[in-house]
């Protein structure tokens, strides 16, 4: 039956794959001009172009994409333009404002030491200094913090703006007003101002050299002042071992026993490929692997390849394939008849939950607890990194990705940087460019800057599946063809949160007590995403909170369980280490390193080559 439409050569979308590149045959509609142009003008019907630009445009962007932000924009706009009442309150909010403020400047010229009328957030330090409090700077950053406050009214609570774009539009709009802090400004900051009188501008002269020497390591590629005092294999990443398997992804590293007897189940550490591993083996003072070795585990952890655009096309399937599963049947086949204690760190920890979840599926039992460091298995409220994840951002970073067949880290660090801006941007430019100052770099901060790319399909499909779709959360994320559910898991979870994670919030990492169905032990420590899991014994100012689900047990909300579990001071590691030794059978003597003969033959000591690549 004739239905009015064009006919379609063929709707069925079909992938080749071929010199390296991923080509889609797609719907042809005959008669089409776009289709006749086409035949005369190859090129003109793909969409090459189109994301060539976009790949150019992304490199001035930093990742993020103007089409989202024009979207979120006029969504705002166009709703508080026909919301006539939030407009009212706006301007009756404005002329409260400065009410306050007025009546602030009255008081002060009487009382100079007179309380201000708003006060900072409680992570704003931007204000603290005494010199804030003084003529004429109490005025500027009383009248700052009051603006800062309203337009947060204005791009907040207006009727019909949608959640993401209403979010993204008050963040975009704090960025904004941090830009123009007037802590970022000489003479308008009391401390930058006094500095340089004091100094006779020498510390502006610093801060000149500063950044010339920081625009000629960033043009040159290399890493920031400092960083090169810290070298894998030299004075991080020392904890000795052996490399005894290498494929196209990973490295895998197994520690040389400190102990007389070792307890009998391994540890397989699983690091984010986003990172190189040694975040987990910095100095030895901070490593956590020298840390359980010391404490007579035996310990594997994987070293990620670092990719280039050879890698293009591995994707989270062969992320699975060739990192977890390969490393885990080397350390079964390594140390036969014992379980694994499996420990996963960011999206390490993501990937080992698909594949704890996956083998509990198929009756593979392999895995005697499964440990997550700050890594999220549902990713509905991953955090304000969810702003820079919709549909317009996602494919803004794989036309980027396409051009080159990877994500390099400085093309993340907008919006990573972003998130924290006052931290990683403004106070840093303060601090460095007018005052001429420093920071002493550490083996945390060397590391950060050892930058890894990430291959253009797995990308992609983490940010569509995991981050759009939440797949894994839902049940609908597919290993072997067959979809996996956290509630199969049946081996014991550890899952450790932190305070400041503004990659993956602690709320966001709780979560796995509603996905899973087995006991739960979760643990809030003090810190960021990184400090926070750095957190050696003896370092001040560490705190936890630590309790367990058991199965059977009904759900506590985070705010309930964060309420009742009481705070002790102290670093985690101790609490998980001794929860490890709890989950295990006993000691036995050290397995040997690698095995020669199934293939896992020591190859070359550790650190191994792929955390040297560049």
């Amino acid at each position: 039956m004739d239905d009015g439409r064009e006919d379609v050569a063929d709707d069925e979308m079909t992938e080749q794959q071929g010199a390296g590149r991923l080509r889609l045959s797609v719907p042809v509609r005959l008669n089409d001009p776009a289709h006749d142009a086409a035949d005369r003008f190859p090129g003109f019907a793909s969409d090459s172009l189109d994301r060539a630009f976009h790949a150019g445009l992304a490199r001035l962007t930093l990742g993020l994409s103007p089409a989202a932000l024009a979207l979120a924009g006029f969504d705002w706009w166009t709703h508080l333009a026909l919301s006539p009442t939030k407009q009212a309150q706006l301007g009756l909010k404005a002329v409260r404002k400065l009410t306050r403020l007025a009546h602030y400047a009255a008081t002060c010229a009487l009382d100079p030491k007179h309380p201000p009328c708003i006060v900072p957030l409680p992570y704003d330090q931007r204000f603290q200094h005494p010199s804030w409090r003084q003529y004429p700077y109490n005025l500027i950053y009383q009248s700052f913090l009051l603006t800062q406050q309203w337009w947060h009214n204005a791009t907040t609570d207006v009727r019909g703006t949608s959640k993401h774009h209403e979010a993204v539009v008050e963040f975009a709009s704090r960025q904004l007003l941090d830009m123009v802090s007037p802590s970022n400004f000489v003479a308008s900051n009391p401390e930058v101002a006094e500095l340089t009188f004091r100094s006779g501008g020498a510390s502006l002269v610093r801060g000149y050299v500063n950044w010339l020497q920081d625009w000629e390591r960033t043009s040159g590629g290399r890493g920031p002042a400092g960083a090169e005092a810290y070298r894998p294999s030299v004075n991080v990443a020392v904890t000795p071992g052996q490399v005894i398997y290498r494929n196209r992804l990973i490295e895998l590293i197994q520690y040389a026993p400190a102990t007389a007897d070792v307890l009998r189940e391994p540890v397989l550490i699983v690091p984010a490929w986003i990172m190189k591993y040694y975040i987990l083996d910095l100095s030895p003072e901070n490593s956590l692997i020298r840390h359980l070795v010391e404490q007579g585990h035996t310990v594997f952890c994987l070293s990620w390849k670092n990719p280039g655009s050879a890698e293009r096309d591995l994707g989270m399937d062969d992320y699975l394939r060739l990192g977890v599963m390969a490393a885990l049947d080397a350390v079964a086949s390594i140390v036969p008849q014992a379980r694994v204690h499996g420990v996963g760190y960011c999206l390490g920890g993501t990937l080992l939950a698909i594949a704890a979840a996956a083998m509990a599926r198929d009756r593979d039992e392999r895995l005697a607890s499964l440990t997550l460091l700050a890594a999220q298995t549902d990713f509905e409220e991953a955090g304000e990194l969810t702003l820079f994840i919709d549909e317009s951002q996602v494919s803004y970073l794989e036309d980027m990705m396409w051009d080159q067949g990877y994500l390099d880290t400085r093309q993340m660090a907008g919006a990573f940087q972003l998130l924290r801006s006052n931290d990683l941007i403004w106070s840093r430019l303060v601090r460095q460019y007018l005052m001429g100052e420093r920071p002493s770099m550490t083996d945390l901060m060397a590391w950060n800057a050892d930058e890894t790319r990430m291959p253009y399909r797995m990308h992609s499909e983490y940010l569509r599946r995991l981050f759009l779709d939440n797949a894994l959360a839902k049940g609908q994320y597919e290993v072997n063809g067959r979809p996996v559910a956290l509630t199969d898991i049946r081996a014991p979870i550890f899952a450790v949160g932190t305070e400041s994670d503004h990659v993956a919030p602690w709320r966001s990492v709780y979560k796995i007590h509603i996905l899973s169905d087995t006991e739960v032990t979760f643990l809030l420590t003090s810190g960021g995403h990184n400090a926070g899991i750095v957190s050696p014994p003896g370092k001040p100012r560490r705190r936890l909170r630590l309790a367990t689900a058991r199965l059977g047990e009904g759900y506590v909300d985070p705010e309930t369980w964060q309420a009742r579990t009481p705070d002790t001071a102290g670093s985690w590691w101790p609490r998980w280490q001794a929860w490890l030794a709890a989950k295990s059978s006993g000691r036995a003597p050290p397995p040997q390193m690698g095995r020669s003969e199934a293939g896992y033959a020591p190859l070359m000591p550790a650190p191994g080559r792929y955390v040297l690549e560049e």
